[in-house]
């Protein structure tokens, strides 16, 4: 298991700043995904680690030595790309054993390392094939096992599950980190599908504009986002945000949504305004005596829960249960939250209050 730390590390493309100095320490052994927007930088700082960018500032170490000046044959690293990259005229075995013929591997050794990942990644009835005969899926395990035969310090992975329909994504989720849990490697993993996020880091770094805005747990991004990129980046659906008007009341604020008083939090804000952040599952419908009314605007039932998107105040607010709930479009409800399910960020800047 090895760490990879970054430090200081900018990338420009000309007169454009792809990286804005980039800081992150990576621990043996742990399952980091980058995620973030197209364009945010995620897949060049995975490309930069792996050697395939230049640095134009700045310092990356793997396993405490710094390689800004190594070839990337030289990182002890293993790549699996979004495409797969197979040979077409080689067999499921050839391409997996292909790396250590370079190396002049014994013959022995090869047969092993490819036996022992094609039992890992469940291959071995499909040793023979080429990839014209496989499924994507399939493809994706074979680039798998192309990378895990070399031993490497650490695995690289570039959305790597993008050209497979859902229910495969599902699957190699599953696969990729079981495989992580199997080798405990040190593996940095770029997507910009937060469920993927979710589901299968250690912690998650997510990035915007080329910097990172928010590095933490899963739940940690979720419940506790840093600022109203992550509040709405990570979670499906989003989270709600609602410009609101702040009122003091006692030792407390009101925060009003047009006319009416949605929450009242436990502080005093000096402000007169502040985007208010609500979950969607944290949002529950409530009697006329107990609730802020709200206009239904369209019902997404989804077998599992019922996604009712709402009006309060003019804005737009989005309401998720496993209730099933009988409502339609047009309706009136009620709805109401509670002061701990609310977080507040400064609407200029975007930052958490």
């Amino acid at each position: 298991m090895t760490a990879i730390t970054i430090e200081g590390v900018t990338k420009n493309f000309g007169p454009v700043h792809v990286l804005k100095g980039i800081d992150l320490a990576i621990e043996p052994g742990e399952f980091v995904v980058l995620i973030g927007p197209s364009g945010c930088g995620k897949s060049t700082l995975l490309r930069m680690i792996a050697g395939l960018d230049d640095l134009t500032a700045g310092n990356i170490y793997i396993g405490g030595r710094r390689v800004n000046d190594l070839a990337p044959k030289d990182r002890d690293i293993a790549m699996v790309f979004q495409s797969y990259a197979l040979y077409p005229h080689m067999t499921v075995k050839d391409n997996m054993s292909f790396s250590l013929k370079l190396k002049r591997t014994p013959s022995e050794a090869i047969g092993r390392a490819v036996g022992n990942a094609a039992n890992l990644l469940g291959l071995n009835a499909l040793i023979g094939r080429k990839p014209r005969e496989l499924s994507g899926g399939q493809r994706q395990r074979v680039a798998m096992g192309r990378a895990i035969v070399r031993k490497p310090k650490a695995f690289l992975f570039d959305e790597p599950l993008s050209n497979l329909d859902a229910r495969l994504r599902e699957q190699m989720r599953f696969e990729i980190r079981k495989l992580h849990r199997d080798l405990g490697a040190t593996s940095v993993y770029v997507t910009h599908d937060q469920i993927e996020a979710m589901t299968m880091a250690d912690r998650i770094v997510a990035m915007n504009g080329g910097i990172v805005q928010q590095v933490g747990s899963p739940l940690d991004l979720y419940d506790n986002p840093a600022n109203l990129f992550v509040a709405g980046f990570i979670g499906a659906p989003a989270m709600n945000v609602l410009a609101a008007d702040c009122a003091q009341s006692g030792a407390g604020t009101e925060l009003r949504i047009g006319a009416s008083k949605l929450v009242t939090v436990d502080r005093t804000l000096d402000v007169a305004r502040v985007s208010l952040g609500i979950r969607p599952e944290r949002v529950r419908l409530a009697s006329a005596d107990d609730g802020v009314p709200a206009e239904v605007v369209l019902v997404e039932p989804t077998g599992l829960a019922t996604v009712a998107h709402v009006t309060v105040g003019g804005q737009l607010l989005n309401l998720f249960t496993t209730e099933r709930p009988r409502i339609t479009a047009g309706e009136t409800v009620y709805i109401r939250v509670a002061p701990e399910d609310v977080r507040l960020f400064d609407p200029e800047t975007g930052a958490r209050i």
